[in-house]
């Protein structure tokens, strides 16, 4: 009996693998498309960091959990040692959580870099130059532009104080709220 749960664990790890990469490349590359908006960016993720993560609980680090666990579960059955269903169950168990947590971890990593190197973090902009590009009326609202990590980004803003700023004035960022960019002269 612990052969065949062994077995089916690996087999449907691997049927879910070539599945969702099958049809991921089908159906989920959305990637050529565009999605009118704000230009802003919507992002998720549960690692307590400013950027997007990987969940332990996603479909990929789940499959690779399960996947492992039956693999390892078959090949501690074939020896005489470890044939029992109360040490290859025990081993396989951990050897699954090993197996996801490498994944898990790697996927973090690539994650983490690939992040890093094209999205700023929010506390670093403040005190960072900007120009207006359009007119911040007195307590209302315009748009900045300011050029972090080799990227040009426009963002909507208000005057700290309230007072009116005309397009092409050179402010500071001392503050940000949600999306919203305040600014002051120099």
């Amino acid at each position: 009996m612990d052969f065949q749960i062994y077995l089916g664990c690996l087999v449907v790890g691997l049927v879910f693998t070539l599945l969702s990469t099958f049809f991921g490349h089908l159906f989920g590359g959305g990637h050529d498309g565009h999605v009118g908006g704000s230009g802003g960016h919507a992002e998720a993720g549960d690692n307590g960091s400013d950027m997007p993560g990987v969940s332990a609980l996603s479909p990929t680090v789940i499959t690779s959990f399960v996947t492992v666990f039956g693999g390892l579960g078959l090949i501690f059955h074939e020896f005489p040692g470890t044939q029992s269903p109360y040490l290859s169950a025990p081993l396989a168990l951990a050897g699954a959580v090993l197996g996801a947590t490498v994944i898990l971890w790697l996927m973090r990593q690539v994650f983490s870099h690939t992040q890093s190197s094209s999205e700023s973090k929010v506390s670093e902009l403040l005190g960072a130059e900007a120009d207006i590009i359009s007119p911040i009326p007195a307590d209302g609202v315009g748009e900045i532009a300011y050029v972090t990590g080799g990227s040009r980004y426009t963002a909507p803003a208000r005057e700290a104080q309230g007072l009116s700023l005309t397009a092409g004035t050179q402010v500071r960022i001392v503050r940000i709220v949600g999306s919203q960019f305040y600014v002051a002269r120099g």
